[in-house]
C-alpha cells in the first residue's frame, strides 16, 4: 500500500507506533493513580529512587517475537539462557530479567524449537 508520501508500508508502521503511544501513556497513567493512591500527599524526597526501581522495563510481546524469531534464523539446534540473554541486549539495551528469558524461552518452545534446560 503506497502511502501520500509514496513509501509503502509507512502507514502501517504509523499506526504501529500510535498504538504503542497510547499503551504507553496508559501505564503511565495508571502507575500515576498508584503513586497518588499509595502517597495522597505527596512523595516523600527519599522515595523517588526506590520508586524508579519498580519501572523495570519488559519485554513487549512484538520484542519476545523478534528475539525468538532472531535466535530461530541463525539455525542452531537449539539455545541456553546465555543465548537468549545475548540477543534481548543486544535488541533492549539492557540487561535481560529472568522472567524475560522465560517468556523467550516459552516462545521459542512453542514454535517447536528445542531449548536447553537452565543449569
Amino acid at each position: 500500500m503506497l502511502t501520500p508520501t509514496g513509501q509503502p508500508g509507512r502507514l502501517k508502521e504509523v499506526r504501529k507506533m500510535i498504538r504503542v503511544m497510547v499503551n504507553l501513556s496508559d501505564l503511565v497513567a495508571r502507575f500515576g493513580a498508584f503513586i497518588r493512591a499509595g502517597y495522597p500527599h505527596g512523595v516523600p524526597q527519599n522515595d523517588y529512587i526506590p520508586l524508579l526501581a519498580l519501572l523495570r522495563r519488559r519485554l513487549s510481546d512484538d520484542e519476545v517475537v523478534a528475539v525468538a524469531a532472531d535466535l530461530a534464523a541463525r539455525g542452531e539446534l537449539s539455545f541456553d539462557n546465555v543465548d537468549i540473554g545475548v540477543v534481548i541486549t543486544r535488541i533492549t539495551e539492557e540487561l535481560p530479567s529472568t522472567d524475560d528469558l522465560e517468556r523467550v524461552r516459552r516462545r521459542l518452545e512453542s514454535i517447536g524449537w528445542p531449548v536447553e534446560p537452565d543449569h
